[in-house]
């Protein structure tokens, strides 16, 4: 569970509903009881359940909650249900509706290539970049965690990752050796992991030891090349990849034996079908 404070619930209630909904309330309806039910049209990953429900307590409503995150459900499941004032219903639906859409679609996206890489070897991991839709970072890590999916790094003060746009401003750009030696001096509770954009990057990085070097946008048989240099080298560093994995080809480049993929594909997949009711009591 992630927790979203009060203020960011408001944010996504007052994106829509920010003076009330004016048709509820010029129709004279606003006061009138009814019941809203929220279904996944089709079957598949439910995320979003956690937040869609904060959001409709905040507006005076208690849900009934039927489906858990990160569950797999038939099509036309009941995900919550809740009674209240039409003025209180119709403040929440959309808000929540879209929440549940977007997560489901990401949750959805994640699992299937988790399946993906997992089906080549059970031991691989699909972790989510930083590189979210803006405003979304948290919805997004709470969506690819139902999922069964990692998160890379949330922001940049959570782990040390040495691009060349950070080596770039450095003395000696390809000083691999001395950079990795000064960031475990600095930073000795950290690990340190480096970006490769070719494969004799990936021979010098190796010369200074470091604990990750994610490959970037390598191809697959660039991967298979780096994998050959790492096994020669003796180290315990492990490889990435990052840059292009996406579900349509993640198990091509699980064959390789990487244990470890980077990706940003989930957030921009197509949200899923969550259908509306509300009905008089």
């Amino acid at each position: 569970m992630l927790y979203f404070s009060d203020q960011e619930l408001d944010a996504f209630l007052l994106e829509d509903a920010y003076r009330g909904d004016l048709t509820t309330r010029t129709l004279g309806i606003n006061k009138h009881m009814g019941k809203m039910v929220f279904k996944r049209k089709h079957a598949g990953r439910v995320a979003g359940i956690e937040i869609a429900k904060a959001l409709l307590i905040k507006l005076g409503l208690q849900p009934i909650v039927h489906i858990e995150d990160g569950e797999d459900v038939a099509p036309n499941t009941v995900l919550i249900e809740v009674e209240g004032k039409a003025e209180q219903l119709h403040m929440g639906w959309k808000a929540v509706q879209l929440v549940l859409e977007w997560s489901c679609g990401v949750a959805q996206y994640t699992a299937g290539i988790v399946a993906q890489v997992k089906s080549i070897n059970p031991h691989a991991i699909i972790a989510c970049t930083r590189k979210s839709i803006p405003g979304t970072r948290k919805l997004a890590t709470a969506a690819v965690l139902a999922g069964g999916g990692h998160i890379h790094r949330s922001g940049l003060s959570e782990t040390i990752l040495v691009f060349t746009n950070h080596r770039n401003l450095c003395a000696e750009p390809n000083n691999f050796k001395q950079q990795i030696s000064q960031l475990r001096q600095q930073a000795p509770e950290n690990k340190i992991t480096v970006e490769a954009d070719t494969l004799d990057h990936v021979a010098a990085i190796l010369k200074g030891a470091p604990d990750i070097i994610q490959l970037d946008k390598f191809t697959i048989e660039q991967v298979k090349q780096s994998i050959i240099q790492l096994a020669q080298s003796g180290l315990p560093t492990i490889l990435s990849v990052a840059g292009g994995i996406n579900i349509s080809n993640a198990k091509q480049y699980a064959q390789t034996g990487v244990n470890l993929f980077i990706t940003s594909a989930p957030y921009y997949a197509e949200p899923e079908d969550i259908k509306v009711i509300i009905t008089p009591i």
